[in-house]
This record gives C-alpha cells, structure tokens and sequence, in this order.
C-alpha cells in the first residue's frame, strides 16, 4: 500500500509498505539538480552529494561508515540535472539508525573546509575522467549543444573552472537556500510503518523548514546541428540528439514506444540493421530523457572511423522512416510487451520501490501507480506514435563525433 502526506515540517513524506520482506530503503529526494545553479555554482549540486556524507559536527563520517556497516545497510547518492538523492537500504529493524543518519546528514552538515578542498579534487579527477572517456564526451557535448546556452546543457558534475572556485562558504549558502523541507520528498519502502515514519522524520527535519522549490526558464536559443571533438581514437563514438516532450507531455507514452522501436532493445530497427545485418558497430542504441518542459531522444553508437558516413546514413534513412511512416503494429506489440515486463520486473526490491515512489512524488506531485502507468502505455496506437515520429522529423538533429574528424569531413546537417 502506498501512503503520501505533507508533514508540519513541510516535507512530503512517501511510503510504500511490502509484505513478506524484512528490509526497508528510506531516501531524502531534494528537487534541486545542476540545472538550478548559476554558471558560478555549475556542480554545487554534485558537490553536496560528497560532502554530506562527510559527517556532521557530532558525527564524524567514519563514525557514519561504520555504524551503517555494521549493520549490513548501503547508503549512496546521485545528483541529476533536476534533483539529488541520498539513500540508505538496511534491515527494516534497523531503520531508526538509518533515519538518524539521513536527518542528521540533511539538516547539519559539517561542510568543513577541509573536506570541501579534499572532494574538490576528487570532483575535478572525475570530471577529467569523463572528459577522457570518448563515449561520455560525445554524449555530453551533445547535450550541450541541443540545449545551447542552457543549464540543462551542462554536465552534472560541472566545469572545472566553476568546481576549482567553490568554496565552502558558497556551498553552505546553497545548501541553505535549496535544501529546505518544502523542497523535499522523504520516501520509504518495504517493511516500513507511515504513520511511525512521519512522526520520526517530522522530529527529525523540523530545523529544516521552510524553502521553496527552484524557479525554472525552458530553453530559448535553437539546438546546434553539429558538435566535433578531434581525437586520436581507434573508434568513432556518434551521438545523434533531437528535442522531444517534457515530463509532463501526454506524448511521452507514445515516444516511450517510439524509442523501443527505434533502438531500445535487441529487435530494434537500428540494432538489427547496424549491428545484426551490417556488423558495422558492436553497440547501438537510442534512449529518451524528459525534463519538466522539454526532454530529448538521442541515438548513440561507436564505429570504425571508416564507417561513420555510412552509418549516419542509415540512422538518418531510419529516422526518416520513422517520420512518415510510423511503427507498424507489430512493433508496437513489442514495445508495449517489453516495457510491461521492465516496469514490474524493476519493482522486486524495497529500493528500486522506493526510487520510483520517491522520484514520482517530487518530479509529478504524486505517485503514479503502476497500473495507470502501464495502462497508459497499452493504450498508445500506430496513430499516437505516428504523430510523435512526424513530430520528431521536424525537429533540428544534432550530431555529436569524437574521433579522428575534422569538422567538414561530416555533414552539416543529419
């Protein structure tokens, strides 16, 4: 059964109980990501997501490691371009410490100097790592391109500039503006009792009330069409990249199909024809992301440098297809099948149960359940993606290479 209500302190508070299972995963969403940073703060986010763990002026963070190891628990965090998670999975007779920890790290934390300067090199070293890792470039600069002169172009962990001058005086103040009750969702799931969690979060998270969910502009300058990193690389790494529905877009359902058909899974258009028939890449694959008012699809795939003209070729001539014709009905009878059975088979575990409730709660206002969701996506037609693909046809297409290219060895425009 899943409960919500809105707690004195501000915060919603989430639940689902499960029956037969004797672990529970609590987790603090707070509905601000690096899209809500100025260019000054670009990683503050990420940069919380360190530092909280670090410990409190009352508990050091080897004392937190510790007490959570001892007991069996795992604790994390991420940080997405519109919110960040922390959250700990532990038996459910162990949720008290769980909850001590979370209200301890999110209301007090030591933010210590020391640690900002230790973390702040951690961050740069991972922010070289991605800019090392030909696949992770593409893909980033695509983004940035599609989403021009927009924090929802920009990477989550930010710019090296931006993170080497963050101190912790300007992350304290971050913290204290954005990680406020209002601006948060504390979910849990599993073997847990709602009414006993909210008088332990409300105790937990009074100090913290107040706050505001961040104010949002959707972008406004056109994507760009072409974005080209010269590198020495054995392989070409492509990312292709058009504008799509927000979050909150009925069209999302039958884009979610579209996706499928196009290259989400091993019968796949792109996969078969690219990989299967071809063997032109060893991967292949089209994905989908929704913001709150804009969202994008992107195609992704490392090839020969040899190869790179060809394949554009194909993945243009597929998406083409896609825009005048649709999907036939036996496409859609397999995406509607595999995207049922990734829905519940997802649903097997307090965290992953705790992920959705607590990530719908924030980003839709409530918990979507999963029949109506399921419904949603059984009720698309042939017609419904048809109008989403002649959509998306006349959406620009950004290409994004890494590999051994100049710019006017690829096309302009896909």
């Amino acid at each position: 059964m899943i409960r919500s209500q809105e707690l004195d302190c501000g915060a919603r508070l989430v639940t689902e109980t499960m029956a037969d299972v004797r672990s529970a995963a609590v987790g603090v969403w707070v509905g601000t990501g690096s899209r809500d940073e100025d260019d000054e703060l670009a990683g503050a986010s990420h940069f919380l997501e360190h530092l909280l763990f670090k410990g409190t002026p009352t508990w050091k963070a080897a004392e937190i490691a510790e007490a959570v190891d001892e007991v069996g628990g795992d604790m994390n965090a991420y940080t997405t371009k519109e919110y960040t998670a922390f959250y700990i999975r532990l038996l459910s007779q162990d949720l008290p410490l769980g909850l001590d920890v979370l209200g301890a790290i999110m209301t007090d934390p030591a933010l210590a100097p020391s640690d900002v300067d230790a973390e702040r090199q951690v961050i740069l070293d991972e922010i070289l790592m991605h800019a090392d890792e030909p696949a992770d470039l593409a893909a980033e600069q695509c983004s940035e391109a599609m989403f021009r002169s927009h924090p929802l172009g920009r990477e989550v962990l930010g710019v090296r500039s931006s993170v080497a001058a963050l101190g912790a005086d300007e992350i304290r103040r971050f913290f204290d503006h954005h990680y406020r009750t209002a601006n948060m969702v504390v979910a849990a799931a599993g073997d847990v009792d709602h009414d006993w969690l909210g008088q332990e979060v409300e105790r937990r998270f009074a100090s913290r009330a107040g706050g505001r969910p961040p104010t949002r502009t959707p972008p406004d300058a056109p994507p760009d069409p072409k974005v080209v990193t010269r590198r020495p690389t054995e392989q070409a790494h492509v990312v292709v990249g058009m504008r799509t529905a927000g979050r909150h877009d009925e069209q999302r359902w039958a884009l979610a199909v579209l996706n499928h058909a196009l290259g989400g899974g091993m019968s796949s258009r792109l996969f078969q024809e690219i990989r299967e028939r071809r063997g032109l890449a060893y991967s292949v694959w089209s994905e989908r992301c929704h913001y709150h008012e804009v969202g994008a699809l992107t195609v992704s795939l490392g090839t020969a440098p040899e190869h790179v003209t060809e394949v554009l070729d194909l993945v243009r001539a597929e998406l083409d297809r896609l825009g005048e014709r649709g999907v036939s009905e036996r496409e859609l009878a397999v995406a509607k099948g595999h995207m049922r059975a990734e829905t519940l088979l997802s649903l097997e575990d307090s965290g992953a149960r705790m992920s959705r409730i607590g990530s719908s709660q924030l980003l839709h206002g409530r918990v979507i359940a999963v029949d109506e969701l399921l419904d949603k996506v059984e009720s698309v037609t042939v017609e419904d993606v048809g109008q989403v693909a002649a959509k998306l046809g006349s959406e620009v297409r950004t290409l994004s290479v890494v590999g051994p290219f100049d710019g006017e060895d690829l096309p302009e425009q896909l």
